[in-house]
Order: C-alpha cells, then sequence, then structure tokens
C-alpha cells in the first residue's frame, strides 16, 4: 500500500497471513498490530483485489438454467420448543 504507518515487515507479514487465509485477528496478534488496524488492512487488500479483477468481464453474455429446484418452505419448524 502507498501510505501506511506499519512498517514494511509487518504490512508483508499482514499479506503472508491474508493469502494464507488466517483471520485478522489472529494475524493481529502474530504480527504485533491492533486488531483493527489488521481488519482495516485485510479489508483495504480485499478491496484492492476486487478493483483489479476482471469481475465484469465474467459475466458477461447470457445466462441459461437447465434445470430449477425450489424447496417447500417449511412452515412448521420455527424455533425451539414449537413442536
Amino acid at each position: 500500500m502507498r501510505k501506511s504507518r506499519l512498517s514494511q515487515y509487518k504490512q508483508n507479514k499482514l499479506i503472508e497471513l491474508f493469502v494464507a487465509g488466517v483471520t485478522a485477528r489472529t494475524a493481529a496478534e502474530l504480527v504485533g498490530v491492533n486488531k483493527s488496524t489488521a481488519a482495516y488492512y485485510f479489508h483495504r487488500l480485499r478491496l484492492l483485489i476486487y478493483q483489479n479483477s476482471p469481475h465484469l468481464e465474467m459475466f458477461d453474455g447470457e445466462v441459461e438454467a437447465d434445470e430449477s429446484y425450489f424447496a417447500e418452505r417449511q412452515n412448521h419448524i420455527n424455533g425451539i420448543g414449537n413442536f
């Protein structure tokens, strides 16, 4: 990222943990930053991925569904204790 108060080492560790699929909270503990800082950094990484991905091209064109199954709604199961 361009502007960040985090050291380059901490930024690289957060990116490494992001790619590994570690949660922001766990990454914060491992790197030694606040959990909100790690969550914000992960959010910014997701935003950068979204902005640089060809997400609109993937859904270009016509979509056809051959078969669809819609299950019946079960009204008798409302919660705990309702028989």
